[in-house]
């Protein structure tokens, strides 16, 4: 029997995947989790910022800092657009309108319209060539048996995982400070907060700006090494950040990391004993269910970890109490 994949799952600790997801959920937490904006629209963020950096780099061939340049203005004025008439929506409504405008923009980028742009239903294709060219990594491949990758892979999990530890950083030190602290305050009694002459709609503003930045980059991420679909974007997408938000900790800096390692490495790992099962024919299941059962898989380990420890893996009780 093959059991490459046992190294090859734990290979996903470290791959730009898993940084991508990462960096997209640090995005989430800052807006459900220490803000406790119910934003069901995360996928639309990483939408954006994945045309945006397609769009400038492949179409309009511009170099790397001006597509990520663009990719950070692009989040930030889809946040506004979104933030500006919802923002004073109860959570529920919220998460309604967040999902419908993620849903918008997946849609719009399909249509035969704008396909001279977004390349349609087929995509972009390439978006990671200007970005491979500033490797400064000889030329080759390094690693041990099936953890060998080339350069430009290295290259990658080097940059995405340095760009994850920066946004780490960046939000530890804002949930320390005073801003960080009335964020914590508006997500646990809003009115209270008012109370004191805080400007509520003004924090989750820039909450919903900052979470929304970290999900256009990772957008951007996401598509270096392959290349960009729109149907990656679905609510599916969202529903995957939230599973790895609760599973590392909702009010954590580092929970969503945790989660996106936790969740990766499970994935691969359940596929791979999936596939000796089939194999074996110890498993009565066909190949074609072998991959949405390890989905199931997935849900009912989270089903249990939120009936048990509610908090996630690395989260505090107290702040699983949310004021939404």
């Amino acid at each position: 029997m093959d059991y490459n994949f046992i190294p090859l799952s734990f290979g996903e600790l470290f791959s730009p995947t898993t940084a991508a997801y990462a960096l997209a959920t640090i995005g989430l937490a800052v807006h459900f989790g220490f803000t406790g904006l119910l934003n069901f629209g995360q996928a639309g963020f990483m939408a954006i910022g994945g045309y945006a950096f397609a769009i400038t780099s492949v179409k309009w061939q511009w170099p790397l800092y001006g597509s990520v340049l663009a990719t950070i203005v692009a989040a930030t004025i889809f946040a506004l657009i979104l933030g500006i008439p919802t923002l004073r929506l109860r959570a529920d409504y919220l998460s309604i309108v967040t999902i419908a405008a993620a849903e918008i923009i997946r849609l719009s980028v399909k249509t035969p319209e704008f396909s001279s742009i977004t390349g349609g239903s087929e995509g972009i294709n390439g978006a990671g060539a200007t970005f491979n060219a500033t490797n400064p990594l000889p030329e080759g491949s390094f690693g041990f048996g099936v953890l060998t990758y080339t350069s430009e892979q290295w290259w990658l999990r080097i940059v995405g995982w340095t760009v994850v530890g920066i946004a780490l950083l960046l939000v530890f030190l804002l949930i320390r400070s005073p801003w960080g602290r009335v964020i914590r305050g508006i997500r646990e009694d809003e009115d209270a907060v008012r109370s004191l002459g805080k400007n509520v709609y003004s924090y989750k503003m820039q909450a919903l700006v900052l979470g929304g930045v970290f999900g256009g980059l990772a957008g951007a991420m996401f598509i270096l090494p392959r290349s960009l679909q729109p149907d990656n974007y679905g609510t599916q997408l969202t529903f995957f950040l939230y599973t790895i938000l609760l599973l590392g900790g909702a009010a954590t800096v580092f929970g969503p990391v945790i989660g996106s390692i936790i969740f990766w490495v499970t994935l691969s790992l359940s596929d791979g004993l999936l596939s000796l099962g089939v194999n074996a024919q110890v498993i009565p299941i066909t190949a074609i269910q072998q991959g949405p059962i390890r989905f199931v898989i997935v849900g009912v380990a989270l089903m249990i970890l939120v009936i048990f420890r509610p908090q996630g893996i690395s989260g505090k009780k107290k702040d699983a109490q949310f004021s939404v």
